[in-house]
Protein backbone atom coordinates (compact mmCIF):
# COMPACT_ATOMS: atom_id res chain seq x y z
CA UNK A 1 0.00 0.00 0.00
CA UNK A 2 2.90 2.50 1.10
CA UNK A 3 4.91 1.65 -2.41
CA UNK A 4 1.02 2.61 -4.32
CA UNK A 5 0.93 5.85 -2.35
CA UNK A 6 4.56 6.81 -3.50
CA UNK A 7 3.57 6.06 -7.22
CA UNK A 8 0.23 7.83 -7.07
CA UNK A 9 1.98 11.12 -5.42
CA UNK A 10 5.16 10.82 -8.66
CA UNK A 11 2.41 10.58 -10.73
CA UNK A 12 0.43 13.49 -8.94
CA UNK A 13 3.96 15.81 -9.19
CA UNK A 14 4.85 14.35 -12.56
CA UNK A 15 0.97 15.64 -14.06
CA UNK A 16 1.73 19.38 -11.99
CA UNK A 17 4.65 19.51 -13.24
CA UNK A 18 3.91 19.41 -17.24
CA UNK A 19 1.11 21.45 -16.64
CA UNK A 20 3.01 23.81 -15.10
CA UNK A 21 5.38 23.75 -18.08
CA UNK A 22 2.83 23.40 -20.70
CA UNK A 23 1.11 26.57 -18.99
CA UNK A 24 4.38 28.42 -19.15
CA UNK A 25 4.74 27.80 -22.89
CA UNK A 26 1.53 28.76 -23.60
CA UNK A 27 1.93 31.94 -21.49
CA UNK A 28 5.65 32.37 -23.83
CA UNK A 29 3.63 31.97 -27.74
CA UNK A 30 0.67 34.05 -26.19
CA UNK A 31 0.49 37.37 -28.36
CA UNK A 32 1.05 40.37 -26.73
CA UNK A 33 0.23 43.01 -29.08
CA UNK A 34 -2.21 45.64 -28.28
CA UNK A 35 -5.72 46.04 -28.77
CA UNK A 36 -6.55 48.71 -31.22
CA UNK A 37 -8.96 51.74 -30.94
CA UNK A 38 -6.72 53.87 -28.56
CA UNK A 39 -5.43 51.47 -25.67
CA UNK A 40 -2.20 51.01 -24.86
CA UNK A 41 -2.79 47.38 -23.49
CA UNK A 42 0.61 46.05 -22.78
CA UNK A 43 2.42 48.84 -24.49
CA UNK A 44 4.39 51.41 -22.78
CA UNK A 45 5.22 54.64 -23.14
CA UNK A 46 8.68 56.08 -24.42
CA UNK A 47 9.70 58.91 -22.79
CA UNK A 48 13.41 58.74 -25.51
CA UNK A 49 11.30 60.00 -27.78
CA UNK A 50 8.62 62.53 -27.12
CA UNK A 51 5.42 62.69 -24.87
CA UNK A 52 2.62 61.30 -26.22
CA UNK A 53 5.11 58.20 -28.12
CA UNK A 54 4.69 54.72 -27.16
CA UNK A 55 6.12 51.50 -27.47
CA UNK A 56 3.90 48.33 -28.40
CA UNK A 57 4.60 44.72 -26.99
CA UNK A 58 5.20 43.28 -30.15
CA UNK A 59 5.09 39.41 -30.98
CA UNK A 60 8.37 37.73 -33.03
CA UNK A 61 7.76 35.49 -35.57
CA UNK A 62 9.40 32.40 -35.08
CA UNK A 63 12.89 33.29 -36.64
CA UNK A 64 14.87 30.29 -39.23
CA UNK A 65 16.16 27.09 -37.17
CA UNK A 66 19.64 26.51 -36.93
CA UNK A 67 20.77 23.00 -37.91
CA UNK A 68 21.24 20.93 -34.65
CA UNK A 69 24.07 19.25 -36.60
CA UNK A 70 26.02 21.74 -39.26
CA UNK A 71 28.21 19.15 -40.78
CA UNK A 72 25.09 17.10 -42.19
CA UNK A 73 23.97 20.44 -43.96
CA UNK A 74 27.06 20.96 -45.27
CA UNK A 75 28.06 17.93 -46.71
CA UNK A 76 24.74 18.00 -48.93
CA UNK A 77 25.92 21.05 -50.71
CA UNK A 78 28.21 19.12 -53.10
CA UNK A 79 30.87 21.50 -53.46
CA UNK A 80 32.68 18.95 -55.32
CA UNK A 81 35.67 21.34 -55.32
CA UNK A 82 34.51 23.13 -57.61
CA UNK A 83 33.93 26.75 -58.15
CA UNK A 84 31.09 28.60 -58.61
CA UNK A 85 29.68 29.63 -61.84
CA UNK A 86 29.87 33.35 -63.08
CA UNK A 87 27.10 35.74 -62.05
CA UNK A 88 23.44 35.50 -63.40
CA UNK A 89 21.31 37.61 -64.90
CA UNK A 90 18.17 38.78 -63.33
CA UNK A 91 14.81 36.56 -64.30
CA UNK A 92 13.62 37.92 -67.85
CA UNK A 93 9.96 38.88 -67.59
CA UNK A 94 9.79 38.78 -63.85
CA UNK A 95 6.42 38.30 -62.36
CA UNK A 96 4.67 41.00 -60.93
CA UNK A 97 2.10 38.90 -58.55
CA UNK A 98 4.57 36.52 -56.54
CA UNK A 99 3.36 33.66 -54.75
CA UNK A 100 6.52 32.53 -52.72
CA UNK A 101 8.15 30.22 -49.69
CA UNK A 102 10.61 31.97 -47.33
CA UNK A 103 13.99 29.57 -47.51
CA UNK A 104 16.53 29.72 -44.90
CA UNK A 105 20.15 29.88 -45.83
CA UNK A 106 20.31 26.36 -44.61
CA UNK A 107 17.73 24.74 -46.87
CA UNK A 108 18.76 26.84 -49.80
CA UNK A 109 22.30 25.62 -49.49
CA UNK A 110 20.98 22.28 -49.74
CA UNK A 111 20.91 20.82 -52.85
CA UNK A 112 18.38 17.99 -51.52
CA UNK A 113 16.15 20.49 -49.42
CA UNK A 114 16.26 22.73 -52.48
CA UNK A 115 14.74 19.57 -54.93
CA UNK A 116 11.73 19.26 -51.87
CA UNK A 117 11.40 23.20 -52.06
CA UNK A 118 11.15 23.19 -56.02
CA UNK A 119 8.56 20.53 -56.24
CA UNK A 120 6.33 21.97 -53.28
CA UNK A 121 6.44 25.46 -55.70
CA UNK A 122 5.98 23.76 -59.06
CA UNK A 123 3.19 21.40 -57.75
CA UNK A 124 1.16 24.44 -56.16
CA UNK A 125 1.69 26.60 -58.59
CA UNK A 126 3.95 28.92 -56.85
CA UNK A 127 6.60 31.34 -58.68
CA UNK A 128 8.96 32.42 -56.11
CA UNK A 129 11.40 32.18 -53.02
CA UNK A 130 12.63 34.61 -50.78
CA UNK A 131 16.14 33.48 -49.41
CA UNK A 132 18.00 34.78 -46.32
CA UNK A 133 21.18 36.68 -47.27
CA UNK A 134 21.60 37.83 -43.85
CA UNK A 135 19.10 36.27 -41.24
CA UNK A 136 18.54 37.34 -37.40
CA UNK A 137 22.40 36.06 -36.31
CA UNK A 138 24.03 38.43 -38.30
CA UNK A 139 25.88 35.85 -40.34
CA UNK A 140 25.64 35.99 -44.05
CA UNK A 141 24.91 33.16 -46.15
CA UNK A 142 27.19 33.03 -48.42
CA UNK A 143 31.02 34.50 -49.19
CA UNK A 144 30.15 38.32 -50.58
CA UNK A 145 33.13 40.31 -52.61
CA UNK A 146 32.29 43.23 -49.91
CA UNK A 147 35.34 44.21 -47.73
CA UNK A 148 33.02 45.26 -45.06
CA UNK A 149 31.45 41.90 -44.68
CA UNK A 150 34.52 40.24 -44.39
CA UNK A 151 35.98 42.16 -42.04
CA UNK A 152 32.89 42.35 -39.80
CA UNK A 153 33.33 38.26 -39.15
CA UNK A 154 29.87 37.87 -40.55
CA UNK A 155 30.94 35.38 -43.19
CA UNK A 156 31.54 33.05 -39.91
CA UNK A 157 28.79 30.39 -40.82
CA UNK A 158 28.69 30.07 -44.30
CA UNK A 159 25.76 28.14 -45.82
CA UNK A 160 25.25 28.65 -49.70
CA UNK A 161 28.71 27.47 -51.02
CA UNK A 162 27.70 28.51 -54.28
CA UNK A 163 24.74 31.13 -54.54
CA UNK A 164 24.94 31.82 -58.63
CA UNK A 165 24.40 28.19 -59.44
CA UNK A 166 21.50 28.41 -56.64
CA UNK A 167 20.32 31.29 -58.57
CA UNK A 168 21.02 29.49 -62.00
CA UNK A 169 18.75 26.16 -60.83
CA UNK A 170 16.00 28.61 -59.89
CA UNK A 171 15.73 30.73 -62.96
CA UNK A 172 16.25 28.05 -65.11
CA UNK A 173 12.81 26.61 -63.51
CA UNK A 174 11.05 30.47 -64.24
CA UNK A 175 11.18 30.97 -60.19
CA UNK A 176 11.87 34.71 -58.99
CA UNK A 177 14.41 34.82 -56.64
CA UNK A 178 13.86 37.44 -53.85
CA UNK A 179 16.88 37.99 -51.31
CA UNK A 180 15.85 38.77 -47.60
CA UNK A 181 18.15 41.05 -45.80
CA UNK A 182 18.27 41.71 -41.75
CA UNK A 183 18.82 45.13 -40.98
CA UNK A 184 19.20 46.36 -37.62
CA UNK A 185 19.51 44.06 -35.69
CA UNK A 186 22.47 42.80 -35.79
CA UNK A 187 25.29 40.85 -33.59
CA UNK A 188 27.63 40.37 -35.45
CA UNK A 189 28.20 43.82 -36.92
CA UNK A 190 27.20 45.28 -33.20
CA UNK A 191 30.29 42.93 -32.04
CA UNK A 192 32.63 44.30 -34.69
CA UNK A 193 31.68 47.90 -34.69
CA UNK A 194 30.42 48.31 -31.04
CA UNK A 195 30.17 51.77 -31.75
CA UNK A 196 27.36 51.59 -34.32
CA UNK A 197 25.73 49.91 -31.89
CA UNK A 198 22.95 50.17 -29.29
CA UNK A 199 24.66 50.67 -25.52
CA UNK A 200 23.88 49.78 -22.64
CA UNK A 201 24.22 53.17 -20.41
CA UNK A 202 24.34 51.31 -17.22
CA UNK A 203 27.15 48.79 -18.03
CA UNK A 204 28.96 50.53 -20.94
CA UNK A 205 28.32 47.35 -22.52
CA UNK A 206 26.18 46.25 -25.77
CA UNK A 207 22.33 46.65 -25.21
CA UNK A 208 20.45 43.12 -25.77
CA UNK A 209 16.86 42.65 -26.14
CA UNK A 210 15.07 40.52 -24.19
CA UNK A 211 16.09 37.49 -27.15
CA UNK A 212 19.93 38.29 -25.84
CA UNK A 213 20.53 40.31 -29.32
CA UNK A 214 22.29 43.00 -29.98
CA UNK A 215 21.06 46.16 -32.36
CA UNK A 216 22.54 48.46 -34.52
CA UNK A 217 21.49 52.54 -33.88
CA UNK A 218 19.04 53.02 -36.99
CA UNK A 219 20.52 56.28 -37.46
CA UNK A 220 23.79 55.40 -38.20
CA UNK A 221 24.79 55.94 -41.43
CA UNK A 222 28.08 53.35 -41.44
CA UNK A 223 25.46 50.54 -40.92
CA UNK A 224 23.12 51.89 -43.94
CA UNK A 225 26.10 51.41 -46.13
CA UNK A 226 27.07 48.14 -44.90
CA UNK A 227 23.13 47.09 -45.59
CA UNK A 228 23.73 48.60 -49.01
CA UNK A 229 26.86 46.75 -49.94
CA UNK A 230 25.20 43.75 -48.93
CA UNK A 231 22.19 44.59 -51.03
CA UNK A 232 24.38 45.46 -54.10
CA UNK A 233 26.61 42.15 -54.24
CA UNK A 234 23.25 40.22 -54.37
CA UNK A 235 21.51 41.94 -56.95
CA UNK A 236 24.82 42.03 -58.79
CA UNK A 237 24.76 37.67 -58.30
CA UNK A 238 20.91 37.56 -60.22
CA UNK A 239 18.98 38.15 -57.34
CA UNK A 240 15.96 39.78 -58.69
CA UNK A 241 14.95 41.81 -55.76
CA UNK A 242 16.00 42.42 -51.95
CA UNK A 243 13.55 42.61 -49.40
CA UNK A 244 14.02 44.24 -46.19
CA UNK A 245 13.49 42.98 -42.16
CA UNK A 246 13.76 44.57 -39.07
CA UNK A 247 13.71 47.75 -40.60
CA UNK A 248 13.03 49.27 -37.34
CA UNK A 249 13.77 50.83 -33.94
CA UNK A 250 14.27 47.95 -31.32
CA UNK A 251 10.96 46.93 -29.58
CA UNK A 252 11.34 44.51 -26.51
CA UNK A 253 13.90 44.76 -23.52
CA UNK A 254 14.34 47.56 -20.88
CA UNK A 255 14.65 50.27 -23.47
CA UNK A 256 15.10 53.17 -20.76
CA UNK A 257 18.39 51.96 -20.69
CA UNK A 258 19.45 52.27 -24.14
CA UNK A 259 21.90 54.85 -25.19
CA UNK A 260 22.19 56.09 -29.19
CA UNK A 261 25.14 56.78 -30.10
CA UNK A 262 23.89 58.30 -33.39
CA UNK A 263 20.27 59.25 -33.07
CA UNK A 264 19.73 62.58 -31.05
CA UNK A 265 16.43 62.34 -29.27
CA UNK A 266 13.88 64.61 -28.60
CA UNK A 267 14.00 65.06 -24.36
CA UNK A 268 11.27 67.45 -23.80
CA UNK A 269 8.22 66.18 -21.56
CA UNK A 270 7.15 69.58 -20.71
CA UNK A 271 5.49 70.54 -23.52
CA UNK A 272 5.89 69.02 -27.52
CA UNK A 273 8.49 71.35 -28.29
CA UNK A 274 10.97 69.60 -30.62
CA UNK A 275 14.97 70.49 -30.44
CA UNK A 276 15.62 69.87 -34.07
CA UNK A 277 15.90 66.09 -32.99
CA UNK A 278 14.34 63.45 -35.59
CA UNK A 279 11.82 61.07 -34.76
CA UNK A 280 11.53 57.67 -34.82
CA UNK A 281 9.67 57.37 -37.86
CA UNK A 282 11.98 60.35 -39.53
CA UNK A 283 14.76 57.85 -38.96
CA UNK A 284 13.38 55.48 -40.84
CA UNK A 285 11.86 56.69 -43.51
CA UNK A 286 15.18 58.41 -44.17
CA UNK A 287 16.55 54.94 -44.42
CA UNK A 288 13.91 53.73 -46.84
CA UNK A 289 15.08 56.94 -48.70
CA UNK A 290 18.36 56.00 -48.59
CA UNK A 291 17.94 52.48 -50.06
CA UNK A 292 16.10 53.98 -52.84
CA UNK A 293 18.41 56.89 -53.50
CA UNK A 294 21.53 53.85 -53.64
CA UNK A 295 19.25 51.67 -56.06
CA UNK A 296 17.02 53.87 -57.87
CA UNK A 297 16.36 50.77 -60.34
CA UNK A 298 16.44 47.76 -58.04
CA UNK A 299 13.57 46.00 -57.12
CA UNK A 300 12.89 46.30 -53.27
CA UNK A 301 10.82 45.22 -50.65
CA UNK A 302 9.81 45.91 -46.93
CA UNK A 303 8.82 43.57 -44.08
CA UNK A 304 6.73 45.82 -41.47
CA UNK A 305 4.48 44.49 -38.56
CA UNK A 306 1.22 43.74 -39.15
CA UNK A 307 0.18 45.75 -36.81
CA UNK A 308 1.17 49.01 -38.79
CA UNK A 309 -1.85 48.42 -41.45
CA UNK A 310 -4.94 49.24 -39.10
CA UNK A 311 -3.05 51.10 -36.11
CA UNK A 312 -3.80 54.64 -36.43
CA UNK A 313 -1.63 55.72 -33.53
CA UNK A 314 1.71 56.66 -34.57
CA UNK A 315 4.55 54.38 -35.71
CA UNK A 316 4.12 51.71 -33.16
CA UNK A 317 7.16 53.65 -30.97
CA UNK A 318 9.63 51.73 -33.67
CA UNK A 319 9.69 54.16 -36.68
CA UNK A 320 7.51 52.26 -38.94
CA UNK A 321 4.25 54.20 -40.89
CA UNK A 322 2.80 52.32 -44.00
CA UNK A 323 2.74 55.15 -45.91
CA UNK A 324 6.49 55.67 -45.95
CA UNK A 325 6.95 52.52 -46.97
CA UNK A 326 4.88 53.11 -49.94
CA UNK A 327 6.95 56.10 -51.20
CA UNK A 328 10.15 53.99 -51.65
CA UNK A 329 9.40 50.31 -51.96
CA UNK A 330 8.20 48.29 -54.88
CA UNK A 331 6.47 46.01 -52.22
CA UNK A 332 5.53 46.66 -49.04
CA UNK A 333 4.82 43.20 -47.06
CA UNK A 334 3.12 43.05 -44.13
CA UNK A 335 3.35 40.06 -41.19
CA UNK A 336 -0.20 39.45 -41.05
CA UNK A 337 0.12 36.56 -38.23
CA UNK A 338 -2.84 36.03 -37.03
CA UNK A 339 -1.31 34.38 -34.10
CA UNK A 340 0.35 38.53 -33.64
CA UNK A 341 -3.11 39.73 -32.82
CA UNK A 342 -4.09 40.81 -29.47
CA UNK A 343 -7.23 38.82 -28.00
CA UNK A 344 -9.99 41.51 -28.12
CA UNK A 345 -9.19 42.08 -32.22
CA UNK A 346 -12.83 42.09 -33.70
CA UNK A 347 -14.03 40.97 -30.96
CA UNK A 348 -12.08 37.86 -31.06
CA UNK A 349 -10.44 35.67 -28.12
CA UNK A 350 -8.03 33.93 -30.07
CA UNK A 351 -7.53 35.93 -33.17
CA UNK A 352 -5.46 33.14 -34.53
CA UNK A 353 -8.29 30.83 -34.47
CA UNK A 354 -9.81 33.31 -37.63
CA UNK A 355 -7.49 33.37 -40.09
CA UNK A 356 -9.43 34.23 -42.93
CA UNK A 357 -11.23 37.69 -41.07
CA UNK A 358 -7.82 38.69 -39.39
CA UNK A 359 -5.98 38.82 -42.85
CA UNK A 360 -8.96 39.84 -44.67
CA UNK A 361 -9.30 43.00 -42.17
CA UNK A 362 -5.58 43.89 -42.32
CA UNK A 363 -5.84 44.06 -46.13
CA UNK A 364 -8.54 45.85 -46.21
CA UNK A 365 -7.07 48.63 -44.22
CA UNK A 366 -3.65 48.50 -45.93
CA UNK A 367 -5.66 48.71 -49.37
CA UNK A 368 -7.43 51.36 -48.21
CA UNK A 369 -4.54 53.57 -47.18
CA UNK A 370 -2.11 52.77 -49.97
CA UNK A 371 -4.81 54.36 -52.19
CA UNK A 372 -5.57 57.07 -50.08
CA UNK A 373 -2.12 57.80 -50.01
CA UNK A 374 -1.54 57.58 -54.14
CA UNK A 375 -5.61 59.11 -54.43
CA UNK A 376 -4.09 62.35 -52.47
CA UNK A 377 -0.94 62.68 -54.63
CA UNK A 378 -2.26 62.39 -57.86
CA UNK A 379 -5.03 65.03 -56.87
CA UNK A 380 -3.46 67.65 -55.19
CA UNK A 381 0.82 66.60 -54.88
CA UNK A 382 -0.14 65.97 -51.18
CA UNK A 383 -0.31 63.18 -48.44
CA UNK A 384 -2.08 63.91 -45.42
CA UNK A 385 -1.59 60.95 -42.81
CA UNK A 386 -3.99 61.31 -40.02
CA UNK A 387 -3.14 59.28 -36.77
CA UNK A 388 -4.96 59.70 -32.58
CA UNK A 389 -1.78 62.27 -31.67
CA UNK A 390 -1.24 63.82 -35.07
CA UNK A 391 -1.90 65.12 -39.00
CA UNK A 392 0.92 65.10 -40.93
CA UNK A 393 0.55 66.92 -44.81
CA UNK A 394 3.64 66.65 -47.02
CA UNK A 395 3.83 68.90 -49.74
CA UNK A 396 5.74 66.99 -52.67
CA UNK A 397 7.52 69.30 -55.52
CA UNK A 398 6.75 68.65 -59.27
CA UNK A 399 9.46 66.02 -59.32
CA UNK A 400 7.93 63.49 -56.77
CA UNK A 401 7.06 59.98 -58.33
CA UNK A 402 4.60 57.79 -57.01
CA UNK A 403 6.54 54.32 -56.15
CA UNK A 404 3.36 51.96 -57.50
CA UNK A 405 3.96 50.27 -54.57
CA UNK A 406 1.97 46.93 -54.42
CA UNK A 407 1.23 45.02 -51.11
CA UNK A 408 2.33 41.07 -51.07
CA UNK A 409 1.45 39.65 -47.18
CA UNK A 410 3.22 37.50 -45.09
CA UNK A 411 1.28 34.83 -43.85
CA UNK A 412 1.46 32.25 -41.37
CA UNK A 413 2.50 28.61 -41.79
CA UNK A 414 3.98 27.98 -38.13
CA UNK A 415 2.08 26.97 -35.12
CA UNK A 416 1.51 29.42 -32.81
CA UNK A 417 -1.76 30.54 -30.77
CA UNK A 418 -3.53 27.47 -32.92
CA UNK A 419 -2.32 24.71 -34.67
CA UNK A 420 -2.02 25.84 -38.49
CA UNK A 421 -3.47 23.28 -40.41
CA UNK A 422 -3.34 23.34 -44.01
CA UNK A 423 -7.48 24.83 -44.54
CA UNK A 424 -6.27 27.94 -41.89
CA UNK A 425 -3.17 28.74 -44.53
CA UNK A 426 -5.55 28.73 -47.51
CA UNK A 427 -7.94 30.76 -45.63
CA UNK A 428 -5.52 33.23 -45.43
CA UNK A 429 -4.45 33.29 -48.90
CA UNK A 430 -8.07 33.16 -50.04
CA UNK A 431 -8.51 36.37 -47.90
CA UNK A 432 -5.39 38.27 -49.04
CA UNK A 433 -7.06 37.43 -52.84
CA UNK A 434 -10.39 38.45 -51.57
CA UNK A 435 -9.40 41.99 -50.29
CA UNK A 436 -7.91 42.75 -53.51
CA UNK A 437 -11.05 41.65 -55.29
CA UNK A 438 -13.37 43.72 -53.85
CA UNK A 439 -14.15 46.91 -54.92
CA UNK A 440 -15.09 48.00 -51.17
CA UNK A 441 -12.00 48.38 -49.66
CA UNK A 442 -11.96 52.10 -50.26
CA UNK A 443 -14.27 54.93 -51.22
CA UNK A 444 -11.73 56.03 -54.51
CA UNK A 445 -12.26 55.50 -57.68
CA UNK A 446 -8.98 53.53 -58.02
CA UNK A 447 -9.23 49.89 -58.66
CA UNK A 448 -7.62 47.11 -56.19
CA UNK A 449 -6.27 45.02 -58.41
CA UNK A 450 -2.81 46.97 -59.51
CA UNK A 451 -1.81 47.14 -56.27
CA UNK A 452 -2.07 42.87 -55.76
CA UNK A 453 1.56 42.06 -55.07
CA UNK A 454 0.41 37.97 -54.01
CA UNK A 455 1.67 36.20 -50.80
CA UNK A 456 4.73 34.97 -49.15
CA UNK A 457 4.46 32.02 -46.56
CA UNK A 458 6.65 31.97 -43.86
CA UNK A 459 7.44 28.68 -41.83
CA UNK A 460 11.24 28.68 -40.30
CA UNK A 461 11.56 25.34 -40.11
CA UNK A 462 11.07 25.42 -44.10
CA UNK A 463 8.63 21.75 -43.46
CA UNK A 464 5.59 23.35 -45.44
CA UNK A 465 3.53 20.77 -44.24
CA UNK A 466 0.57 22.70 -44.01
CA UNK A 467 1.09 23.93 -47.77
CA UNK A 468 1.16 20.43 -49.59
Amino acid sequence: LTGIVYLMKKLAGGLFTLVSVSVFFLLLSTPRTVVLQGQFANGQIDTQDSVFARVVSLLYAPEAYRPSSLKNISATQSNNGKKDIEKQPQLQNPPSIAKALYVTGWSAGSRDKMTSLINIIESRGLNAVVIDIKDYSGYVSYAMDVPEVKASGAEGEIKILKPNELIKRLHDKNIYVIGRVTVFQDPILAKAHPEWALQNKTTGKLWLDNHKLAWLDPAGKPTWDYIVSIAKDALGRGFDEINFDYIRFASDGKLGEISFPFWQKTRTNADLTRTGAETKREVIKNFFAYLRQQMPDAKLSADIFGLATVDTWDDLGIGQVLEDAYQYFDYVCPMVYPSHYAAGTLDYKNPADHPYEIIKYSMDKALERLKNYEFGIMNNGTTTIVTTTTTTTTTHNSSFSIRNSKLRPWLQVFDLGAVYTPAMVQKQIQATEDAFASSTASSTALGAGQYYGGWLLWDPANNYKSFR
